[in-house]
């Protein structure tokens, strides 16, 4: 009782209402800056937007529309990261003012996030990779690449995981963190690689006149004289093997439309070669 009493007495007191008077005035000043500093940090990163977006043009020619996503997503976890630090650090300065004893809360959260890095290791391995690959722009929505083994068309590119769809419509989810080596071959530009077997009889000079006649004249078509981006190479024969001649070219495209264009190349020069009576080389006959 006397313990009470005496509580009771000094909670009446002028000096204690005054105590606790300048102790909110503090909270509220410490919650105060952390709002403002929390808006100071995302008119920070808006400014950095047009930094990235620069940065990111010189790492490729993807669309304004992709490098635009690409940046909001970027300053969207920048932002996230942030405000959560700020706050954080703005409720145990608060809790201080208060008078709670922290050491407990902060000592457990320690513990707490220790056993959660360790715990989610991987997780954060996915996202450091997702956020480097996002930054420096290695892939794009509809690249075909080839990563770790597996080739596809790029579907969705997320801060843990890319989502890659294969010719057969198999989707391939492949964590951010696991990826060991990329390849991409739609990077700025594409290739379209022809390659044939001629029978060793068959004209090869007259075969490669008309891959030469036909990518020109491709070229200089509406429909593909924005999607070719240099004249056709003409590689020569390539090598000679058992059944024939190997002659070999390429057509350089804007990325994704190497596949457009080789098909419509190889119809027309089948069609030629059928008609300048190039040979292919016979199917070979089963021993018995």
């Amino acid at each position: 009782m006397q313990i009470s009493r005496a509580a009771l007495t000094r909670l009446v007191t002028t000096e204690t209402w005054i105590e606790w008077g300048f102790r909110g005035v503090k909270v509220f000043l410490i919650l105060a800056g952390a709002w403002i500093l929390a808006r100071l940090t995302r008119r920070l990163l808006k400014r950095l937007r047009p930094h990235l977006l620069r940065m990111m043009t010189r790492h490729g020619k993807s669309s304004a529309f992709e490098q635009e996503n690409r940046v909001q997503t970027l300053l969207a976890m920048f932002g996230k990261l942030a405000g959560i630090l700020i706050w954080l650090a703005a409720l145990v300065m608060a809790l201080n003012e208060l008078t709670f004893n922290i050491g407990p809360l902060v000592a457990g959260l320690g513990v707490a996030g220790l056993a959660f890095g360790l715990g989610a290791q991987s997780l954060i391995k996915d996202l450091l990779g997702g956020l480097f690959m996002l930054l420096e722009d290695q892939i794009r929505i509809g690249d075909s690449v080839t990563i770790n083994g597996t080739s596809g068309s790029v579907e969705e590119i997320n801060l843990r995981t890319t989502v890659l769809r294969s010719e057969n419509g198999t989707v391939h989810i492949i964590p951010n963190g696991a990826v060991n080596m990329l390849s991409n071959s739609t990077r700025d530009y594409s290739y379209y690689v022809f390659e044939t077997t001629l029978a060793h009889r068959a004209n090869a000079d007259r075969a490669l006149e008309i891959l030469r006649q036909t990518g020109e004249e491709l070229a200089q078509e509406d429909a593909f004289r924005l999607v070719i981006l240099a004249p056709i190479q003409i590689m020569g024969v390539d090598r000679l093997g058992e059944r024939g001649s190997v002659i070999k070219a390429r057509i350089k495209t804007v990325p994704t439309k190497d596949a457009e264009v080789g098909r419509e190349f190889n119809r027309r020069v089948k069609d030629r070669l059928d008609a300048a009576a190039i040979d292919f080389p016979s199917a070979p006959s089963n021993a018995k």
